[in-house]
């Protein structure tokens, strides 16, 4: 199997005594999305906003990129919004609710993607949770709770804890037929492997960018399709989401046709130069390599864990069950005290499922999930 290039491995540069396998939590930074910062802080400190015209660009240019990431048909369907709960409360609170409709997602959902839903409860909105293992499929038992007041399903790509990976093809051509919205939290797939709007057909994804993206947090890629953008309720409004942008002196406005609808206020600059730098690695290395390099990695651990008596898999093995994330236990111990022992010993990884989550990127060394291992055994 090809390696990645080593120009793309020498962006990260993380210190030798740190195992870092929490991808799934807060990835670190490549070499140039530093550098970016760097250089924009230092434009702020000696010349303020005088290249602010040059600062749209990269904003542009982010959104251009987001969209090639997950195959947007435009960037004007990019959102670029503080964290995936903002857009996720977007969705929730732009839909035309009456009282008696449902909401269909899973009982493994990150609070982010559970909490939302729930709070429409007010509204006279049903949220069920299916149980991803109670039927031959995680798809079929979320499309067992779908009736015909079934407004929306939502679901996360890749469950945060358990790292189960979802059919979204399968999902997204249920919802199709059904006529319901479908709602995809992507933020444990959209830089880890490909991931692709058209084909599952979604109607809204959303990603933080400090995971898999290797960004920072506060900022987030938000997709909407052009029909299903139109359907929502704007909730948030200012300056910068009107149609006739930059002329403040004009008294009557229009939302944006675009995305940008949901952008209401001001950018996040600084935000905004780190991921559009962190994307332009991932989209340099290639989504395919990415892959090949992310389930490499998964495909080791769970080998491993398979291979020992003293450890017990969580995660599915089976083939497109998968992604970067991989849970485990280590049987007849107290896992909540290994995963404080691993990170006082510089393993970064975390405690998910009862069990241990580890998480490494393309880039992490084998060497780093071997020493993860090791120190599991030795607890």
């Amino acid at each position: 199997m090809p390696r990645m290039n080593k120009s793309i491995l020498n962006e990260f540069n993380l210190r030798e005594d740190l195992a870092y396998l929490n991808h799934a939590g807060v990835s670190p930074w490549p070499r140039r999305t530093a550098e970016a910062v760097r250089k924009f802080a230092d434009e702020n400190l000696y010349e303020g906003s005088a290249r602010y015209l040059e600062w749209l660009k990269v904003e542009e240019s982010l959104k251009r990129k987001a969209g090639e990431l997950i195959n947007a048909p435009s960037s004007n369907d990019i959102a670029l919004l503080k964290n995936t709960s903002e857009a996720l409360s977007i969705v929730a609170y732009g839909i035309d609710w009456s009282a008696g409709d449902n909401i269909v997602s899973s009982n493994d959902e990150f609070p982010s993607n559970r909490i939302v839903w729930q709070s429409l409860a007010k509204r006279g909105v049903e949220f069920r949770e299916a149980d991803l293992k109670s039927a031959a499929s995680p798809e079929e038992a979320l499309f067992s709770l779908v009736d015909a007041k079934t407004r929306l399903l939502t679901i996360s790509s890749v469950q945060f804890s358990t790292g189960l990976k979802t059919d979204l093809n399968t999902v997204g051509q249920f919802c199709k037929d059904k006529n319901i919205l479908f709602c995809v939290d992507a933020i444990q797939s959209v830089g880890a492997v490909p991931f692709d709007v058209m084909d599952i057909q979604a109607d809204f994804v959303m990603a933080d960018g400090h995971k898999w993206m290797l960004g920072p947090e506060g900022l987030a890629i938000f997709y909407s399709s052009p029909a299903s953008r139109d359907r929502l309720t704007l909730n948030q409004y200012g300056w910068h989401m009107v149609r006739a942008l930059g002329d403040f002196d004009r008294r009557d406005w229009e939302p944006s046709l675009t995305a940008r609808r949901f952008e209401c206020g001001s950018p996040n600059m600084i935000g905004i130069h780190a991921l559009q730098a962190s994307l332009s690695l991932l989209l340099e290395a290639g989504m395919e390599s990415v892959e090949k390099e992310v389930l490499r990695r998964s495909e080791y651990l769970m080998n491993i864990i398979d291979s020992r008596h003293e450890l017990e898999l969580i995660t599915s093995r089976e083939q497109g069950r998968y992604a970067g994330i991989v849970t485990f236990q280590r049987l007849n111990r107290d896992n909540g005290a290994l995963y404080e022992y691993l990170m006082s010993n510089r393993v970064i990884c975390a405690h998910r499922s009862g069990g241990i989550r580890f998480s490494p990127h393309f880039y992490s060394p084998i060497e780093h999930l071997d020493r993860g291992i090791e120190m599991v055994l030795e607890f």
